[in-house]
């Protein structure tokens, strides 16, 4: 481990551009952009995976061991990935710092208030729920009938979803799918970051007129609450890679990317830079390339799909993923199958990276490697959690190959085509749907925003767990219909958001969280959370 200023040293950094938070971790001011603006960029690889399960399949441990590996070959990468969210972190899910020997450190802080980006974020959205309802409250001046602005919180917390105030009704988002978090990571300066807060839609009129943050005035306050979030995070693996840390929206119900400054740091400062989109590609590659590579100005080189045993097993039927089952395995590889297909679709050139787990089968590795190598699939088995680099040397070769070669981006749908024509092509080329069929309120405001002029790229909020709707409909699915409830403006974001049937912008905990099982001793140190 490396202090954070002889980090920021190696890396290019100026002193006086690196801001340390204890000896750890720092933040890096934007300055170090403007400096390098004529700086070639390095390599951009894209880590995504397949459908993922509910126990998870290590996407962000491949993130960190496949630059552990470029590293342990000689080259000179840099990872960027997104902030934690306290709700995954205390809930199901777990924390997003990796695991074994491929992790980033300090894995507490970063998974807890880390530099305090989150807290801001919450801030500055419910700043702005404060000066609506007193604005309202004060004579309503704007003539404000329906807002549509939500309050936030860093915490899976279902009871708040719906809530009655004293001037009105109003509900809770957690704040990875605040539209200020989705902001956050698209701004590419801080005048950007206010023009967007600008942006944001609060509400309508009597007469449907639309009310915006710039009718109502506050823009520059939530400024200010962000202006040192917008600074990216600055931490290290555990053999001292240089990662940035930042921004962390959902990938189920915002777009699932680390923010813009921080990859475009990557860039500049790294010979490849490494980041990873949310879930699996059918969700989080699909809205990287869509709605976060316009913004970077540089088109990804290669493409990195994680798999694992229990993944394909999961989908292939197996009651029991854990145990040998080849068959299963087998089953559920046209899954696989179908995010490699959609990958090419969009021009990228991909490797499989298949995350090893000490519990798996060897007949099943042999079976799937040569599966893949029959089909003309390169791929990797990855032992970064076990053996860190060394155990990545394979996929980093793989990715230096690949990278390149260089892929050519071919969208999915033209900037011209209408929301919903947007919505139907992602759903029948990518989800493999066979139809689209949509709310009267979704037809309805669909019409409305065209009026409105809002003819804006498009978020799809789907369940991660399944390419439908559906999240207990496993495997590659056959026939099936999406079905779309709502669509949410988000132009401060500079997206309409597609809500599919059941999705939740406030999840709720499991039965079993794990703040539930976590234990720290007489100094603080987290001894038992289930890692």
């Amino acid at each position: 481990m490396k202090k954070i200023t002889l980090l920021c040293e190696e890396m290019g950094v100026d002193p006086e551009e690196c801001i340390p938070y204890g000896f750890d971790k720092a933040k890096i001011d934007l300055k170090v952009l403007k400096r390098l603006k004529e700086k070639e960029n390095g390599k951009l690889i894209l880590v995504t995976a397949t459908t993922p399960t509910p126990a998870g399949e290590g996407k962000t441990t491949i993130s960190i061991g496949l630059t552990q590996g470029l590293k342990h070959i000689g080259k000179h990468p840099i990872l960027a990935l997104r902030e934690p969210s306290l709700g995954p972190v205390f809930g199901l899910k777990g924390g997003a710092t990796g695991g074994g020997k491929s992790s980033i450190t300090p894995i507490d802080e970063i998974n807890l208030h880390f530099t305090g980006d989150l807290h801001a974020i919450t801030a500055a959205n419910n700043l702005l729920s404060a000066l609506i309802d007193n604005h309202i409250f004060q004579g309503n001046e704007l003539g404000i009938e329906t807002v549509t602005w939500k309050r936030c919180m860093d915490m899976n917390d279902r009871s708040l979803r719906e809530i009655d105030t004293p001037i009105r009704k109003d509900g809770f988002v957690i704040t990875a799918a605040s539209e200020i978090m989705a902001i956050l990571a698209l701004a590419t300066d801080l005048t950007d970051l206010k023009n967007r807060i600008n942006r944001i839609l609060i509400g309508y009129t009597k007469d449907e007129k639309p009310v915006y943050v710039s009718d109502l005035g506050g823009a520059d306050a939530m400024t200010l609450l962000m202006k040192e979030a917008m600074n990216p995070n600055l931490v290290q693996t555990l053999d001292g890679v240089p990662t940035f840390v930042h921004a962390g929206p959902f990938a189920n119900i915002a777009h699932g990317c680390n923010s813009i400054v921080a990859t475009k740091l990557a860039l500049k400062l790294g010979d490849y830079a490494v980041t990873e989109a949310g879930f699996g590609a059918d969700l989080g590659m699909e809205k990287f390339l869509d709605l976060k590579m316009p913004y970077l100005s540089k088109e990804v080189d290669a493409v990195v799909v994680v798999t694992t045993m229990r993944a394909l097993k999961y989908h292939g039927g197996a009651e029991k993923f854990n145990e040998k089952n080849v068959d299963a395995m087998l089953k559920g590889i046209p899954l696989l199958s179908k995010h490699l297909e959609n990958i090419s679709n969009f021009g990228m050139k991909y490797v499989i990276a298949l995350n090893h787990f000490y519990t798996d089968d060897q007949e099943e590795v042999d079976a799937m490697m040569k599966w893949a190598k029959d089909n003309n699939h390169p791929i990797a088995l990855c032992k970064g959690f076990t053996e860190g680099g060394p155990g990545m040397v394979d996929l980093a070769n793989k990715v230096v190959e690949l990278a390149e070669e260089g892929s050519s981006f071919i969208p999915i749908y033209n900037k011209e085509d209408l929301p919903q024509q947007k919505i139907e092509k992602i759903a029948t080329k990518i989800y493999g749907a066979k139809e689209v069929v949509f709310s009267k309120k979704a037809l309805s405001q669909l019409d409305k925003y065209i009026e409105y002029g809002w003819n804006l790229p498009v978020c799809m909020a789907k369940t991660p767990l399944s390419l439908t709707g559906d999240p207990k409909i496993k495997g590659l699915p056959e026939e099936f219909t999406l079905d779309i409830k709502e669509i949410r403006p988000s132009l401060g974001a500079g997206f309409l958001v597609a809500l599919t049937k059941g999705i939740m912008v406030m999840p709720g905990l499991n039965k079993t969280p794990r703040a539930m099982s976590m234990e720290v001793d007489e100094d603080g140190i987290l001894v038992d959370g289930d890692e």
